[in-house]
């Protein structure tokens, strides 16, 4: 079903298999003929319903399509128990989205660009890396080291906080092994909270940009597999240019790992520096001033190479 927004923005309701499960998405049409795509999924248990269709229609401006899709387990996506996030998992639902993406008519195979913000902001480098044939990766205020993100929770939240969440997770670990329904915890919630997110501005800013279909509790396993979980190693293998958008006041994302991924990534790294918080890139002057980097972005790689296809797509800009 294709629908009508506003400003005449169109887009469609499609879909495409993940290991089996139907993954729910948005088809962005950039124009007619075969153009570059931008493949795009939201954060930590975040839907694309949740502020990522203001980001697809600038691109579908700029004349790219754009996927927006939900991981398997959220939003319109299958899977069960619901909520469960799985890092692993959500990098095989890349690869499929990129493969749908590239199986399309109206698709310039070589020009698929991967679009990550905080947590697929590290899972895009993976997608990307274990690919091989992505044009471009943009990774806005992204999540490139678990590790250290559990390091900043022990400093702010303390030790007690990580041996609860340790509990939560082995409790929820158990229930899934007994068939039991999941054991829960709050996506984002106050500081001293149980919520996976809890720093001062998590909550507020969160709830904020959360979509109608939002859900603010996720299957506590994941506390098992945060610190497992580190995109940083795979900058090094990236066979494509990263633009790495740091916010400088980001208390979620741990700073100082994006900007040694983009030490590690060399030439390849495009690093722009906004005196933002995590959550202010995804509204107002914050937006404006992530995708408008995102775009100049976008367009310098997709003019890049030499077949017809590029030729006329130079010649568009």
């Amino acid at each position: 079903m294709t629908v009508s927004g506003i400003l005449g923005v169109m887009r469609e309701d499609v879909g495409f298999e993940s290991e089996g499960l139907r993954i729910g998405a948005w088809w962005y049409r950039g124009g007619e003929g075969r153009r570059p795509c931008v493949v795009m999924a939201h954060g930590f248990a975040g839907t694309r319903r949740s502020g990522l269709a203001s980001f697809a229609e600038r691109f579908q401006a700029a004349g790219f399509h754009a996927l927006v899709f939900d991981y398997r387990h959220f939003g319109d996506s299958e899977g069960e128990p619901r909520q469960l996030l799985s890092p692993r998992a959500q990098v095989q639902d890349w690869a499929n989205a990129i493969a749908y993406a590239r199986s399309r008519d109206d698709v310039d195979q070589t020009r698929v660009a991967l679009w990550g913000t905080s947590f697929s902001g590290g899972l895009v480098v993976i997608a990307g890396a274990r690919d091989g044939r992505v044009a471009a990766i943009a990774a806005q205020c992204p999540l490139m080291d678990g590790l250290a993100a559990l390091s900043r929770v022990r400093r702010y939240a303390g030790t007690l906080r990580l041996l609860l969440a340790g509990s939560d997770a082995l409790t929820d670990l158990a229930r899934g092994w007994l068939g039991r329904p999941p054991h829960m915890i709050p996506v984002v919630g106050p500081p001293g909270s149980r919520a996976a997110m809890s720093t001062p501005d998590a909550e507020p800013g969160y709830l904020s940009i959360a979509g109608t279909d939002f859900k603010n509790t996720v299957c506590a396993r994941i506390g098992l597999s945060l610190g497992l979980h580190r995109p940083i190693r795979d900058v090094g293998r990236l066979p494509c240019p990263i633009l790495v958008q740091i916010c400088e006041h980001d208390a979620v994302a741990p700073v100082a790992s994006a900007e040694r991924a983009a030490v590690l990534a060399g030439r390849q790294a495009t690093v722009v520096r906004y005196p933002l918080g995590h959550f202010d890139v995804y509204r107002g002057p914050g937006f404006e001033m992530s995708v408008a980097d995102q775009l100049a972005f976008f367009r310098r790689q997709f003019s890049q190479g030499s077949d017809g296809d590029a030729r006329k797509w130079r010649q568009a800009l």
